[in-house]
């Protein structure tokens, strides 16, 4: 029992160390996952037939018709990752883009096929990245942390 605690104590440093970490961390989580997100929803307005094209005849949206689910689906990826690289409201914007990355996945089938595993790969990961956000919150450096803070200190 004495060795374990001894490297318990050994080790706690190194655990720390990692904490004052996480604030970097989730902040480069949440500026990467913005960027990807906003740059989806550029190309999107960029032309918006051909967006239209690919929501009634490629994606297959459950439930929504094709015009609305491009609209909403276009309106998330622009507005949802400025929140969420500025963590303002960060959880929220995180679960927004959690749902827009879902149904990204859900609405086009040849994601699952031999051609685009990489594209596959790439939604497992940022929808990881996202569970983080919401796990944990934006981190310290965020402005849902300096808010939160002005607010309680008088």
């Amino acid at each position: 029992m004495n060795a374990v605690t001894n490297l318990y104590q050994r080790a706690l440093p190194l655990a720390h160390l990692a904490d004052l970490g996480r604030p970097l961390l989730l902040l480069a989580l949440r500026l990467y996952i913005a960027s990807v997100f906003f740059k989806a929803g550029l190309t999107k307005i960029e032309d918006w037939d051909t967006t239209l094209f690919l929501f009634t005849e490629e994606y297959s949206v459950p439930v929504l018709p094709p015009a609305l689910a491009a609209a909403m689906g276009t309106a998330g990826e622009l507005l949802l990752p400025p929140l969420l690289a500025l963590g303002l409201a960060g959880r929220f914007a995180a679960l927004g883009l959690t749902v827009v990355n879902a149904m990204a996945v859900l609405s086009y089938p040849a994601l699952f096929g031999f051609d685009c595993p990489a594209a596959l790969q790439s939604h497992l990961w940022w929808g990881a990245g996202l569970l983080a956000v919401l796990a944990f919150g934006p981190g310290s450096l965020s402005a849902d942390h300096w808010l939160g803070r002005a607010r309680v200190t008088p």
